[in-house]
Order: structure tokens, then sequence, then C-alpha cells
């Protein structure tokens, strides 16, 4: 099953921000191809908005693969950092800003570093989530999008599958992060040794999270948590994840359930609950398109697993949340 990493390119960019992460994924890659794991086959793609060059901030040009008009398959989109102030770039690329969004709605995971969160910001997926930037963008960011929750003590931050860098080095233990969840703990090693000794523990969680991070000792309960959150949106079943990673059904939920304080299906549950409600908030989809995103095949199903967990419809849930922004904006 292949991996495929989609590179952002756009003017002004910073290439190390770019071209560093590439060569970690392919580094784990390479790594995964001579221990024969399963997960080893890597695509990259490089795309700009209309198929052509970019101009980047030392001055060459670089060449994209692809288009965002063409189709392809993007598990991670990678944002790079942009050289001084981000606006002319967010601005001259706009086509990106639906494409980002068309892109969240897949459940594709995003890394962004430095001033490129500006585009992740302009699509609207960082409102009232934690997010990072360069230390010398901290009040522009803030005053730009005043939805986002900013937080200046950290270097990176994570908001379900959207991650934020403040600075190169801080990418790259974003990246190490996403390698250990692509290609293991022992790949993710191995590459932390041959690029940056200076990387703390990968068993250290990112420094700030929309959500509780659990610490545990299971690697393989937490290499099932994140699979979860990769492929909510298929059908999954308890005795398939179990026979996935090695155990019956019976040892699976006891071995998941003394890690993580609750049931495997209970959790796949919160996974999807919790990404339908950021559709319903932040975009117009129906209520059948968003049961769909989020692993539920039946509308009529969805929205009654939907309101024995939240407590309400998901259309009184889109009401009261869409009331209450507007709200905020008014005053």
């Amino acid at each position: 099953m292949a991996f495929n990493l989609t590179l952002l390119l756009c003017d002004n960019m910073l290439v190390s921000s770019s071209t560093l992460a590439a060569e970690i994924f392919q580094f784990a890659e390479s790594m995964a191809r001579a221990t024969k794991q399963q997960q080893s086959e890597l695509i990259i793609r490089r795309v700009s908005a209309d198929g052509l060059p970019v101009q980047t901030s030392s001055g060459f040009e670089l060449n994209p693969t692809h288009s965002i008009e063409e189709d392809f398959v993007s598990d991670l989109i990678h944002i790079p950092a942009l050289w001084r102030n981000p606006r002319p770039a967010v601005l001259k690329h706009g086509a990106y800003i639906p494409w980002l969004q068309e892109q969240h709605q897949y459940n594709c995971n995003f890394t962004a570093v430095g001033t490129g969160v500006c585009f992740l910001a302009e699509a609207g997926l960082l409102d009232d989530k934690p997010a990072t930037t360069h230390w010398h963008y901290f009040d522009q960011l803030q005053r730009a999008y005043p939805k986002i929750k900013l937080a200046r003590q950290h270097f990176t931050t994570q908001a379900g599958n959207i991650y934020c860098a403040a600075s190169i080095n801080a990418m790259a233990e974003l990246i190490m992060h996403q390698v250990e969840r692509i290609f293991g703990r022992v790949i993710a090693r191995q590459a932390q040794r041959n690029f940056f000794h200076e990387i703390r523990n990968l068993a250290d969680p990112i420094s700030l999270s929309d959500q509780q991070v659990n610490r545990h000792s299971d690697e393989t309960i937490v290499q099932a948590q994140m699979w979860v959150q990769d492929n909510h949106s298929k059908q999954l079943s308890v005795p398939d994840l179990a026979l996935q990673f090695g155990m019956t059904t019976r040892t699976f939920n006891r071995r998941f359930m003394a890690a993580v304080g609750k049931t495997p299906g209970d959790y796949l549950t919160e996974v999807r609950m919790t990404f339908a409600c950021d559709l319903l908030k932040n975009t117009d989809l129906s209520i059948l398109e968003i049961a769909n995103y989020s692993g539920y095949k039946d509308a009529s199903w969805f929205s009654s697993r939907f309101k024995q967990w939240s407590g309400n419809s998901p259309k009184e849930y889109r009401r009261t949340v869409r009331a209450k922004l507007f709200s905020a904006e008014k005053t």
C-alpha cells in the first residue's frame, strides 16, 4: 500500500522546509524496503496551483510534477515556510484555498511550517484550533486570523490531523512523528539518528493538541490508534482491526481498554464524531456527505449515532455552532 506525500509549492518558499521533509520520508522508505515492511512504497508529488514552476526565495525555479487540477490522492500535504511577509504569496496562490478545504474533507493530514501556516488559516482550517508560526509573525497572524488559538509558547501544535511547526527544526520533529505513524517506531528512530541527534524522544507527545494525549507504553495499540485516525472513513470492525494487528478480538479489546481507557469501538466513534463536528461547523456539506466522510454510509444511522453521542441531531448541532460563530463575528 502506497503512502502519498504531496509537497505544496509556491513562490518565495524556503526550499529546505520542503526538501528536508521529502528526504526524511525517502530515508524511511528505503529502510522499510530493506526490512521488507508492507508499508514501503512512497509516492512524492510536487504540486503547484497551475502546474508551472515557482520562484523560490533562493532565486531559482522549482518544477512541479502535478497541478491541483489533476486527480491524485494525498495522505499528507506538506506546506513550506515562506520568506518574509507571507501575504503576497497567499494572495497570489488563492487557488490553493478551496483545494485545501476539499482535501480536509477527505481526512488528509497536513503539516505546515512557519508562515506557511497562513494557507491553512486562510482556508479556515485553523479556526478555534491551536496553531503556531514563526515568532516574528505572531502578531500579524493573530490580527489576520483572530479565530486561531495562537500558541506562542509552543514550537509545534496538533489539532486533529493538522500539524503546525514554528521553524524548520520544529518541522523535523513533526516529520519524524509522521514517519513513526506510517513506518513504525524502529524506522523513525533510525531516521532520527541519521538526520538529527538533537530531536527529542519520539515517545513524548506533540507539544499541544486539541485532544488529551493518553500516555501508555503499548506501542501496538499506539499504532492501532493512529491507523484508526487515518482510516476512520472506511468500513471498520473491531475483529478486522484485531486481525490487522495480529491479535484475537478478545486480546485486542483487553489491551486497548487497558492502554486507552475505552473500548476500540468507543474510540472509533469518538474519532468519527469529532471529525463530523468539524465538518458540520466549517463546511456546507450535506448530512449524507458528512456521514460518508465520517465512515457512515447511511445518513439516518449517522444522525442517530450523532444524537446519541452529542445530545443533538447533526442539523441542530450545525445550527447551534453556526449561530455562535456569527454572533461572535457581529460582536
